[in-house]
C-alpha cells in the first residue's frame, strides 16, 4: 500500500434552514506505507466517516486526500485499491450482503423501489453487485 495523506479535510453537510453541519473539521493525516493505524474517538466524532471519504464512499467538503502522489478526491471507490477493516464483515452476519446494505434505510421507512435504487447505486459504486445475495 502507498503512503495516504490527508489534508485539511472537511465533511460538512446540508442542515435545516440553510444552515450547514460540519462532521469533520480540519483532518490532517499521514499514514506511512504498510503503516498500521487505528482511528478511536467517541461516537459521533467523525472517525468512520473520515474512513469512508478516504476509501472513496463519501465525498469530502473541502481539502485534499492523496494515495502515494495521487490525488484522489474525484476517484472511484473501486479505483483507489484500498480496503479497510472492521470489527465483523457485516452488521448482522445473518443477513445477506444486499440485507445488510439495506438494514438503515429500512428502519427510515423507505419505500422498497427507493432501497433497491440506493443499495443497487452503492453496489455499484463498490463493484460488488454480483455479491448481494451472498
Amino acid at each position: 500500500m502507498a503512503k495516504v495523506t490527508v489534508n485539511h479535510v472537511y465533511k460538512i453537510y446540508p442542515g435545516e434552514k440553510g444552515s450547514s453541519v460540519t462532521a469533520v473539521e480540519d483532518v490532517n493525516l499521514e499514514i506511512a506505507d504498510r503503516e498500521f493505524v487505528v482511528l478511536v474517538g467517541p461516537s459521533g466524532c467523525g472517525k468512520s466517516t473520515t474512513l469512508r471519504m478516504i476509501a472513496g464512499l463519501e465525498e469530502i467538503s473541502r481539502g485534499d486526500i492523496y494515495i502515494g502522489e495521487w490525488r484522489v478526491n474525484d476517484v472511484a471507490p473501486k479505483d483507489r485499491d484500498i480496503a479497510m477493516v472492521f470489527q465483523n464483515y457485516a452488521l448482522y452476519p445473518h443477513m445477506n450482503v444486499f440485507d445488510n446494505m439495506a438494514f438503515g434505510l429500512k428502519l427510515r421507512k423507505y419505500g422498497k423501489a427507493e432501497i433497491t435504487k440506493r443499495v443497487g447505486d452503492a453496489a455499484s459504486i463498490l463493484g460488488i453487485e454480483g455479491l448481494l445475495d451472498r
